[in-house]
């Protein structure tokens, strides 16, 4: 399935060709590079996983992993992993809590969110949520660094330019989430994420993952 398929009709469904940001050596050593994290995350977070794992099941009835259509580089819909840290019927209630036909724009966070379990603060806290997406990288649907990936329902009320972020294999952690996170509005999101793509290197992903740590420690803009 292809998001330009469902992309309102009076706005082009094109997407910036990635070539221009990334060379194929580049596309090469990056790939090779989120390979070796990847495997390496999950071999080091193991015993974490699955001491998060029981206690989800302890916590709260429902399914460990939480799964839902994400979009990703030029449109590619894909089904995202992540720890669950909701309510098993959490999206069944979103409805009740966000109209998203009345977004002053395509984005939303819900603070103190009542759909999150007291073990889902914690997680999210220190993003201990995020890791199954390692499996995400190794599928190569996503990389260790590039733009967030976005919900199917919310990337259909994109313009033009906030499908430039749809450039690049969105990534676990990336230039927005080391520069405020969820505190950062739209429009900041998408610039960073677009001088990300156009200005591409490797060094810059090397940067961001190291700069991912202590924000990870301090915890600020994760709810």
């Amino acid at each position: 399935m292809d998001v330009k398929e469902f992309l309102p009709h009076s706005v082009p469904a094109s997407f910036p060709d990635r070539s221009t940001a990334i060379s194929r050596r580049q596309a090469t050593v990056k790939r090779a590079m989120d390979l070796v994290g990847a495997a390496i995350g999950l071999v080091v977070f193991a015993p974490l996983m699955m001491a998060t794992a029981v206690l989800i099941k302890l916590d709260s009835p429902g399914p460990v992993l939480f799964s839902q259509k994400r979009v990703g580089e030029k449109g590619k819909v894909f089904k995202i992993y992540k720890f669950r840290t909701m309510v098993a019927n959490a999206e069944e209630l979103l409805n009740g809590l966000i109209d998203l036909d009345a977004l002053e724009e395509p984005v939303f966070k819900i603070k103190n969110d009542p759909r999150v379990t007291p073990l889902g603060r914690t997680l999210r806290r220190w993003s201990v949520d995020e890791l199954p997406q390692l499996v995400n990288v190794l599928k190569g649907e996503m990389s260790l660094v590039g733009p967030r990936p976005e919900e199917e329902q919310l990337v259909k009320r994109y313009s033009a330019w906030h499908r430039r972020r749809l450039g690049a294999r969105p990534g676990i952690t990336g230039p927005v989430q080391i520069n405020g996170r969820g505190d950062l509005p739209l429009k900041e999101r998408v610039r960073l994420e677009v001088e990300y793509i156009d200005h591409y290197s490797l060094w810059k992903d090397l940067e961001i993952l190291i700069k991912t740590i202590p924000v990870v420690i301090a915890g600020k803009g994760s709810y």
